[in-house]
């Protein structure tokens, strides 16, 4: 079944006109009316297998150029690995909970979500969620990406979601899960708790403040001065309320100074930049060690309080006073200065971000008031020494883009240390292809670097913790047995139960709580973190499904991914079962515009894929996104994909050429290589050196290598040189001469090589071709077809460095015949006589070759001797080389338009050459 009687294609003489938008759908139709991806499958069985794990997208909004340069380097990947021979499935997925789906859900219901149960809420977010599973979908299809498309894998699925419930028990049962009080990223716009991977950072304008805390039980060791203050520095005037220490670097010198009549204790590498700043004068008093200044008591600059000087060796000496105000409630190295010394930890913020009664007279005001409050405050009472302002990088959240907090709440977390997972996981990495290289070391410094991972959050759009609660006597209830019967719940029903059924209709029968022994029972209604859920993927997907396998042969994703996806599942692996889920991971960069600024509404640089598409064709993209480097970021214009376009017809049309000179070829009558004429020859063996550079790159995923090796082949060895020279040939010898079965012998191989070495990329250009080959394919589609493997055999060196020598002198006598053209001595170089002097070496050469040189020159007389004419062209680039060039004083055969001695009249056409006559006579022209 041919594609063309397929679609009711109309049959054309001259194939292939540039009309990709149109064309693509119909060779999408031909797709699924044959069930390609099936076809592939089927053929692939009992083959070696190679697994692409698709990290899941979010179904949240149409598709963008991110996910086009994400889609189409996996699906190059996939196709060329089937190609090659692989079994190479490829099963997409999607991340179809988490916050994204659920804001935008509850921006639409706005006040309508108060009059809503949870229930009602998880299906609206459902059926948001499987409307962009749908358009994406059909989104990817278009850009030509292959795939399993009717068996995507969720996030939602019921047997996905108790995947997680089991893997959360099995870490659990090692210890690595657990529940405590610890500061973290918030958001208090979107009221949860935020991972690593959920947090982008922004500059942001902040208060800089100075201020003084005043020593109030010295313990002995400032006895000498009277009023002495501690200075400090904080961009979060907000986070005073909770303060409860001082944290000075134990080694580090700390100077007493006199400052316009006031005792101020500053680190002394400090004391310069800090006072220059202040615009004021110092006198230093006495030296101290930050050790002897421990224990000493200060009053808290805003409430009837004391905090304590403590150590902790994180101070900067670049940066601040060297005097670091502690709230272990508000940031991951105070907590930790917080655990060492047993300070309280206050937690004066609630989840809107407004402070609660432990902030005293700031109660109800948000934290961003409150920094104008408490610094007012401070002022008026002749604390603060300086208010200005900085613009700085601070953590924004992923969704709202509003700034984070820290802020200590009750959250679950899995452990980074116990059962050695931080450990173990940095081994795994060592046991991973990073691609490239430098990627390896990105993720081991956060693995090494990171926190406990947080992984609950609040919200309702999400897989629910099996966690319960007593009523009585607020005691979590967590075991192995309550585990389980959520696990088989959700495998059963889905996690929509969780929010259904009471505690008490999940439980095993007779649970009670563990302290109060009370048979009061509840839930508690936290969810997992989305990137606990996608995680978990490898386990879920490629541990279920029996055309995929485990661990994964390769994850592909941008390089945020190794603070997300990467991260994750590697810790959910390496926790789970101490093994890597991946073989080899491939980090591309970010989509940038020609100026290399973020893709931006705001901006106007953003380029919507699917408008490109519907202009232009999905080709062209796939082009875009295989000519670029993409181990860094990646830029995308109107110029851009212009020059890709330009680039697009130079291959197309490389194409065409070779499709419109076999439309007669008989393979029965192919030339053995043996017989083939040098130049045939010499274009075969180029070919395979193209094949062999082609699939080396394909194997090391430079796929900007492969475009260009085979733009430079299409455009330099074939259409300026091999294709010029042989036009003559194709067009005016004897239609079955051997000369030109000789030249469409190597032409279909050409034309075959070249084609399936384009498939990965431009999939509908190469399956076009394909459909209009004029000769018989066992393969109704190119996908179908084996990879050509290079025949190094067909390699002659010799013949090779002779054609370099050859085109090296011909494109110097271009340059003549161009500037004979100029100056209007010839208007055609069939017009010309071209005289080569050349140094002796050369000469010998080109002698052997004299009676080539004009059609390789594509003149009508080409000689050796004295140069001399109407233009004489010296060669910078070979030494010793003149060449002349004037117009023949032969006749023009009007039918080849060679210029020669004597011409005849052949039937009714007059001035015909010798070799055309006999052509014409012979009926075979």
């Amino acid at each position: 079944m041919a594609i063309k009687d397929t679609l009711n294609l109309p049959k054309t003489d001259f194939p292939m006109k540039a009309n990709l938008a149109q064309r693509e759908p119909e060779i999408l139709d031909f797709w699924e009316s044959i069930g390609l991806y099936k076809k592939i499958q089927n053929k692939a069985k009992g083959k070696t297998k190679f697994v692409l794990h698709d990290g899941p997208p979010y179904a949240n909004g149409d598709i963008h150029v991110g996910h086009t340069l994400n889609k189409v380097i996996k699906d190059i990947i996939v196709k060329y690995k089937s190609m090659q021979g692989f079994d190479a499935p490829y099963v997409p997925g999607w991340d179809t909970h988490g916050q994204p789906i659920e804001h935008n859900v509850l921006k639409k219901l706005g006040d309508k979500r108060k009059s809503i149960s949870d229930v009602e809420l998880r299906k609206k977010c459902h059926d948001y969620a499987m409307e962009y599973v749908d358009r994406q979908r059909e989104e990817f299809k278009r850009l030509g990406v292959r795939g399993d498309w009717e068996k995507p894998y969720l996030t939602l699925d019921p047997v996905y979601e108790s995947t997680n419930i089991k893997i959360f028990k099995d870490l659990f049962k090692k210890g690595l899960i657990y529940k405590g009080k610890k500061p973290i990223h918030w958001c208090n716009y979107c009221s949860t708790a935020l991972a690593e991977a959920e947090i982008e950072y922004s500059d942001e304008r902040s208060p800089s403040i100075y201020l003084k805390f005043r020593v109030k039980d010295d313990k002995g060791k400032l006895a000498d001065f009277k009023d002495v203050d501690f200075m400090v520095w904080t961009t979060t005037p907000w986070t005073l309320p909770a303060n409860v220490a001082l944290a000075l670097d134990p080694d580090g010198e700390y100077i007493l100074v006199d400052s316009n009549g006031e005792h101020l204790l500053i680190l002394k590498d400090l004391a310069q930049p800090v006072f220059k700043e202040l615009e004021r004068p110092y006198k230093e008093l006495k030296i101290f060690s930050g050790k002897e200044l421990q224990g000493i008591k200060v009053s808290h600059p805003l409430f009837d309080r004391e905090s304590v000087v403590v150590l902790a060796d994180f101070i900067s000496r670049e940066q601040g006073t060297g005097v670091v105000h502690i709230a272990p409630g508000h940031g991951q190295e105070d907590y930790l200065v917080g655990l060492e010394f047993d300070l309280p930890m206050p937690m004066p913020v609630d989840d809107k971000g407004v402070f609660t009664d432990e902030a005293e007279r700031f109660e109800g005001q948000d934290i961003y008031k409150g920094n104008k409050s408490i610094v007012k405050e401070l002022d008026d009472r002749n604390i603060l020494l300086k208010l200005s302002f900085i613009e700085h990088s601070y953590p924004h959240c992923w969704r709202c883009r509003k700034p984070v907090i820290f802020r200590a709440t009750e959250q679950w977390f899995v452990s980074m240390d116990k059962a050695d997972l931080r450990k173990d996981a940095l081994k795994e990495i060592k046991n991973v292809d990073w691609i490239p290289a430098w990627s390896q070391s990105r993720i081991e410094s956060m693995v090494s670097e990171r926190p406990d991972w947080c992984i609950s959050r609040q919200r309702v759009w999400g897989v629910p913790l099996p966690v319960f609660v007593c009523k009585d006597c607020n005691e979590v209830l967590v075991n192995v047995e309550a585990i389980e019967a959520v696990e088989k719940l959700f495998e059963k029903e889905g996690a929509d139960s969780w929010y259904k059924k009471d505690a008490a209709e999940i439980l095993p029968a007779g649970s009670k709580c563990e302290k109060c022994n009370s048979s009061n029972i509840g839930k508690e209604m936290n969810i997992l973190d989305v990137w606990f859920e996608s995680g978990i993927s490898q386990e879920a997907v490629l541990k279920t499904r029996a055309d995929l396998s485990w661990p994964a042969d390769l994850y592909v994703e941008g390089s945020d991914q190794h603070r997300g996806w990467f991260q994750s599942s590697l810790l959910i692996s390496v926790g789970h079962q101490k093994k890597a889920p991946y073989k080899s991971v491939l980090t591309h960069g970010f989509v940038v515009d020609d100026q290399g600024r973020k893709m931006s509404k705001s901006l106007g640089n953003v380029v919507d894929p699917l408008d490109v598409i519907k202009q232009s064709g999905a080709d062209i993209l796939r082009l875009w996104v295989a000519a670029s480097d993409f181990t860094t970021d990646v830029a995308i214009s109107a110029e851009i994909l212009k020059r890709t376009s330009e680039a697009y017809r130079r291959l197309r049309n490389t194409l065409r050429f070779l499709l419109a000179n076999l439309y007669d070829f008989d393979e029965s009558k192919a030339v053995d290589f043996s017989d083939l004429r040098e130049i045939d020859k010499w274009a075969l063996g180029r070919l395979q050196l193209l094949n062999e550079k082609v699939q080396d790159a394909f194997d090391d995923y430079k796929f900007h290598t492969v475009f260009h090796s085979i733009h430079n082949f299409a455009v330099v060895d074939l259409s300026a040189f091999y294709l010029d020279i042989l036009k003559d040939t194709l067009y005016t010898v004897a239609a079955d001469s051997k000369k030109r079965r000789s030249a469409q012998t190597v032409l279909k191989e050409i034309l075959l090589v070249m084609t399936k070495l384009l498939t990965p990329i431009l999939a509908f250009t190469s399956e076009e071709v394909w459909n209009n080959l004029p000769f018989e394919k066992k393969e109704e589609t190119v996908q179908l077809s084996a990879w050509p493997e290079p025949k190094k055999e067909l390699v002659d060196n010799k013949l090779d460095e002779k054609f370099n020598r050859l085109r090296e002198v011909r494109d110097e006598v271009l340059k003549a015949l161009e500037e004979a053209r100029v100056k209007k001595v010839i208007g055609n170089p069939l017009e010309a006589k071209v005289i080569l002097q050349a140094p002796e070496k050369l000469k010998s050469f080109l002698d052997k070759e004299l009676n080539e040189l004009p059609e390789l020159f594509i003149v009508s007389e080409a000689s050796i001797g004295q140069a001399k004419g109407a233009i004489v062209f010296s060669s910078e680039r070979i030494k010793d080389l003149i060449i002349s060039v004037d117009k023949t004083k032969h006749v023009k055969c009007e039918r080849c338009w060679r210029y020669v001695a004597e011409v005849t009249k052949v039937k009714d056409m007059e001035n015909i050459c010798p070799r055309c006559a006999d052509v014409i006579k012979e009926g075979n022209g």
